[in-house]
C-alpha cells in the first residue's frame, strides 16, 4: 500500500520529496512542493487526501497523517523529521 500511496501522490501532484510511511491502513507522509505555495493548512492537506480519496473510501486506508510544506518551509524544518 506504500507503493500505491506513493504513486497516486507523484502522480497528482508535482514533489520535490515525497516519503511514506505506514503499516496496516495507518499511513503517514510529508510532501514537499511548490504546489501548496500560498495555500493554507487545510487546502494542502485536502490536495493530498484526493489522490487517495478512493482508498480512505474503501477503507484500505484508515487513517493518513499529512504534513505538507513548500521547499522553503521543508528546508527550515527537515533536520526535525
Amino acid at each position: 500500500m506504500i507503493e500505491t500511496i506513493q504513486t497516486l501522490i507523484e502522480q497528482a501532484i508535482d514533489c520535490e520529496h515525497l516519503k511514506v510511511e505506514g503499516d496496516g491502513s495507518h499511513f503517514s507522509v510529508v510532501v514537499v512542493s511548490e504546489a501548496f505555495a500560498n495555500l493554507r493548512s487545510v487546502k494542502r492537506q485536502q490536495m493530498v487526501y484526493a489522490t487517495v480519496n478512493e482508498h480512505i473510501a474503501s477503507g484500505a486506508i484508515h487513517a493518513l497523517s499529512i504534513k505538507a510544506y513548500t521547499n522553503d518551509e521543508w528546508q527550515k524544518v527537515k533536520h526535525f523529521q
